[in-house]
């Protein structure tokens, strides 16, 4: 059977306005429930009615893209990569480079003096929707970017070019995120490429989803700001100047340590991928 390379980016094309007029509803519906304006800017409400918009925000994402795999492009939901097979590790992986990323910086920027660590602060219910806020982040992005995205995108191109498009879509996403510029937004284009790496060879969305949960979480658990918005933080610091060593107030994602780390994950995942399907690969008999 022939099949149409076209309908990879027809498809992409197709849903964005439905993508966002469904899911814009299903968030105004969240808002209206929290009393939270549609035009108030989501990260300056409570914490509770961050998590909760979210929560809807989720809803009408997994709508859409439910809809979209049923009648479109007629295939599975799971088909996205939520195949849970033999992923319990990829997740604990992701999580953990996550957080080993983020340690580091800080270790590197406090070392550097480029931050003065200030105090802590715990709160269980402040962590526990923190940890449901970035699971969710980590879904609705990982669903819709890479696994309809860049999955119809490698139908249509070579799967590089696809990763290229599909992380430009991504930095284009946090393109009117507080505190951004265009120096965060091409750090966040190479993370689009760090968080769909792994993607072009497995097609399965658990690694990704534990990366952008752990990247996330930590991020902001270590005290700096997450794509330029302030949430919960355990550990509580100070900047002697913002600048592109740590970050500024768009977080440690808008640093040059995020391109140096990036860039060595990116490397070491591709290796570890194009090993690991040589040593699948079935020998040819002579």
């Amino acid at each position: 059977m022939t099949v149409n390379k076209n309908r990879g980016w027809l498809h992409v094309l197709a849903i964005i306005f439905p993508y966002l007029f469904i899911v814009a509803g299903f968030e105004f519906l969240g808002r209206y429930l929290t009393h939270v304006g549609f035009m108030e800017p989501i990260e300056n409400q409570t914490s509770t009615q961050i998590l909760t918009v979210r929560i809807f925000n989720l809803l009408g994402s997994f709508t859409v893209l439910w809809l979209f795999m049923r009648f479109v492009d007629k295939l599975p939901f799971m088909k996205l990569g939520f195949y849970l097979k033999n992923r319990g590790k990829d997740i604990v992986a992701g999580i953990g480079l996550g957080f080993l990323i983020m340690a580091m910086g800080y270790c590197i920027l406090a070392f550097a003096k480029e931050i003065r660590f200030a105090g802590m602060y715990f709160d269980l219910k402040e962590l526990l929707i923190a940890i449901g806020v970035f699971i969710i982040v980590a879904c609705v992005e990982e669903a819709l970017l890479r696994g309809y995205v860049l999955r119809n995108l490698m139908i249509s191109f070579n799967k590089y070019i696809a990763l290229l498009v599909s992380s430009l879509l991504f930095s284009l996403m946090h393109a009117f995120n507080p505190n951004v510029d265009g120096f965060a937004l091409c750090i966040i284009f190479l993370a689009g490429i760090f968080l769909g790496i792994s993607y072009i060879h497995t097609k399965n969305l658990w690694f990704p989803i534990g990366l952008h949960f752990g990247w996330n979480f930590f991020q902001s658990l270590f005290g700096f700001n997450v794509s330029g918005v302030d949430f919960y933080s355990l550990v509580e610091f100070s900047l002697p100047a913002k600048d592109i060593w740590n970050g500024g107030a768009f977080g440690f994602e808008g640093s040059v340590l995020a391109v140096v780390f990036q860039v060595l994950a990116i490397i070491t995942i591709a290796f570890y991928m194009k090993g690991k399907n040589k040593s699948q690969t079935p020998k040819k008999q002579r």
